[in-house]
């Protein structure tokens, strides 16, 4: 039982962020490039269970959240993330174009 309380708690931390960032996203705000908004939304939405259920509980993952090696792991995750997105882009751009050009002929 601790193994599997310890193992929920690092996959939350992992996905989660602080509370107040996960309520300053929109998880359908248009050209977003952060990928880690809708795990951050769950995890918003399990410490608000968590919190409901005992406070001091969700204290702890609060206080966890904010350990340097899941802010660091968090930060690592959105800084490739958003290289992944870049990319992405470029390459939707690449194909548009060519397809303009060669295919319809604009």
């Amino acid at each position: 039982m601790q193994q599997y309380r310890a193992l929920v708690i690092a996959l939350i931390l992992l996905l989660s962020t602080t509370v107040p960032e996960v309520h300053s996203k929109s998880i359908f705000e248009r050209d977003r490039r952060d990928w880690l908004v809708i795990p951050d939304a769950i995890a918003a939405y399990i410490y608000e269970t968590v919190n409901k259920v005992s406070p001091k509980v969700g204290q702890f993952l609060v206080d966890a959240a904010q350990t340097p090696a899941v802010v660091v792991t968090r930060n690592f995750l959105i800084r490739e993330t958003t290289k992944l997105s870049i990319l992405a882009e470029q390459l939707m751009e690449k194909i548009k174009n060519l397809w303009y050009t060669k295919v319809l002929g604009y």
